[in-house]
């Protein structure tokens, strides 16, 4: 994939050829409702998820051209796979150079979209509405299931990948809270994506407890309290993406720097 490009090349209209292959691209990401063209431009909604995309081609060979009208999904994309800019762009639209690569980008457009607020928040009141939280243990359950929508949005956002050890077995990932549900201000705190990482379970283990957190640019920190043999098995070369509107997630882990690790 490369970044922004010019869209005067694009074949308008599009022949059958390219409408067909961005109509299965679009369909096998989630974003099944056809909602004609303009210009070069196809465009295809999903009901599932707000917004929606536009395809274009300069032939059907490629390069192939997305749009993302949802400026929230646009500019996580973005920011998750454009690091090394050093700013924030202004999300205008993809090229890549194959039909592979832009049906790899639609469907991680469809979770972005899926996981970031409020689409959480709002599955989470769909699924506890109605539901008693006068005891304890009613309470816990109605957690259990918000607990349960936070880690369907991480993975959704983080691609079902720790970014850390690169680990993708579901049984070994870990929705980690930064800020923890019980210090969360509201319901949409503790359903935000951007108030938690997908961790494998031992970098979850320690981040829970402290012995690790991250600086503003991703960079893993160390507790002094943290054993060498320990710190041997949590060797990484790598940083994690803190991304998000209102710079949320770093916003939460400042707070988790402060509330959580143990600096000294």
């Amino acid at each position: 994939m490369v970044s922004a490009s010019t869209t005067e090349s694009l074949l308008a209209p599009p022949t059958f050829v390219i409408a067909e292959l961005a109509r299965k691209a679009a369909w096998d990401g989630g974003y099944r409702l056809a909602q004609g063209s303009d210009g070069a431009w196809l465009k295809f909604a999903s009901t599932t998820v707000p917004g929606e995309i536009r395809i274009a081609a300069e032939s059907y060979n490629g390069p192939w051209a997305l749009a993302v009208t949802h400026y929230p999904t646009a500019a996580a994309l973005w920011q998750l796979l454009h690091q090394s800019m050093g700013t924030k762009p202004e999300p205008s639209h993809f090229i890549f150079s194959n039909e592979a690569d832009l049906a790899h980008a639609v469907d991680r457009v469809w979770k972005l979209s899926h996981s970031l607020p409020p689409e959480p928040l709002k599955a989470f009141q769909a699924a506890t509405a109605g539901f008693p939280t006068s005891t304890e243990a009613e309470r816990l359950v109605v957690q259990r299931i918000g607990q349960d929508k936070l880690r369907d949005a991480l993975l959704a956002y983080w691609n079902g990948r720790c970014p850390l050890t690169g680990i993708t077995d579901e049984c070994l990932l870990r929705a980690s809270h930064i800020v923890p549900w019980a210090a969360c201000a509201d319901d949409a705190q503790r359903l935000d994506v951007h108030n938690g990482i997908l961790l494998s379970a031992l970098w979850d283990a320690a981040f829970d407890a402290g012995l690790v957190t991250f600086a503003d640019n991703g960079e893993v920190q160390f507790s002094p309290r943290l054993s060498d043999a320990a710190k041997a098995k949590l060797v990484t070369n790598t940083t994690v993406s803190l991304t998000g509107m209102a710079d949320q997630h770093l916003v939460n882990m400042a707070w988790h720097r402060s509330h959580i690790f143990v600096a000294s």
